[in-house]
């Protein structure tokens, strides 16, 4: 039989091979929202999930959901990878393990148009390659781009989008590979299912029922923190949506200046290669300012950059008076129990401003109501 090969031009990264298998028999398409739906991808190295475009490409997204639901992935693999660019997967013939490596990305393909749209091949995008020279040949196996590949917008059919996991998605472009791109190991595609979307918490909550108290539970101690949605509510939301997510979990204090600011809730102070829990929603916040509210020891307020709207995540405890912050810092909330905690903040062992010794969130949870 002969195999038509398909190059996918990664910048910067070289050509990427793929393999045509000849066609499948469709079936009929499943009676599901796909709009309402994401596949979660369990693998070797761990788990992502990825919302799909429906709206760009619902041929596509039918037919994963349908393949997926009937565990055609499952015991699959990623076998071609690009450190940093993308990876792919998908081949059913990589379920048996005897099946030749010339053979690898020969399954699975030309089963459906394709579908193009001016969507970028951006980080965290899902596409599906193609026959070379033969329109219309899209198959089962997908492609995940770890970063942007401009060379190949416009020319596959993008059809989802990684909603958590992307770091699962680096970790498996970073394994060993042939000179050609192979893996020496593939990474086990253990099973994929299709579940409910996730909504993000508290996006449609009422301005009033968003005075809700925080529990942090911390390595120096426990402090509790009352939410004031009347000094900045989409501060107050986003803050609730990261606690109720679990993002904070497994973060720290990176900054500590006595008598000043504790400043924790930083990515970048998680242990080595931690997957943060859920990044779908993480986006810079509206700067919400008030004269009025004073950075007075106790309170909590939003740290960000030059740019006024630059907060996401991070946020400050007050260990002091900082008159010099109102008006330009977003305060939005006030510790009410657990101000021993700020005492023992004051008593750390610093280097320059970082603490000598790891200070630690260890659980960050929404009180019941």
């Amino acid at each position: 039989m002969q195999h038509a090969r398909h190059f996918l031009i990664c910048a910067l990264l070289g050509a990427l091979g793929l393999f045509c298998a000849g066609s499948l028999a469709q079936q009929p398409a499943t009676s599901a929202r796909p709009a309402d739906l994401e596949a979660v991808v369990a693998t070797d190295l761990g788990t992502f999930r990825f919302e799909f475009s429906p709206d760009i490409a619902p041929r596509h997204v039918d037919q994963f959901i349908r393949l997926a639901r009937q565990g055609y992935y499952n015991g699959s693999a990623f076998f071609r990878v690009f450190a940093n660019g993308l990876i792919q997967g998908g081949d059913p013939l990589l379920k048996d393990p005897r099946t030749p490596r010339n053979l690898w990305g020969t399954g699975g393909l030309n089963l459906l148009a394709s579908e193009l749209s001016d969507v970028k091949h951006e980080r965290g995008i899902v596409s599906t390659p193609s026959i070379p020279g033969k329109p219309n040949s899209d198959g089962a196996q997908f492609f995940v781009c770890v970063s942007h590949q401009p060379s190949l917008d416009g020319k596959y059919s993008v059809f989802g989008r990684v909603t958590e996991g992307i770091r699962v998605v680096e970790a498996i472009s970073r394994i060993p590979v042939t000179p050609d791109q192979i893996a020496q190991t593939p990474v086990r595609i253990l099973k994929v299912t299709i579940e409910p979307k996730k909504t993000e918490p508290f996006a449609d909550t009422p301005v009033d029922k968003l005075n809700r108290t925080v529990t942090m539970k911390t390595t120096l101690g426990t402090i509790k923190i009352q939410m004031h949605p009347e000094w900045a509510p989409n501060t107050v939301r986003n803050f609730l949506m990261l606690t109720e997510t679990g993002w904070y979990n497994g973060t720290a204090f990176h900054r500590v200046v006595k008598d000043f600011v504790a400043q924790g809730g930083a990515d970048t102070s998680r242990a080595e290669n931690a997957e943060p829990p859920n990044d779908r929603w993480v986006h810079n916040i509206k700067g919400e300012f008030r004269d009025d509210v004073k950075h007075e020891r106790g309170i909590v307020s939003m740290a960000r950059g030059d740019d006024p709207d630059s907060a996401n995540t991070s946020f400050f405890l007050m260990l002091g008076a900082a008159p010099h912050l109102d008006g330009k810092y977003g305060a939005f909330a006030k510790i009410i129990e657990g101000m021993e905690v700020l005492d023992a903040f004051d008593k750390l062992e610093l280097n320059g401003e970082a603490p000598a010794h790891r200070v630690e969130v260890i659980s960050a949870t929404v009180d019941p109501e």
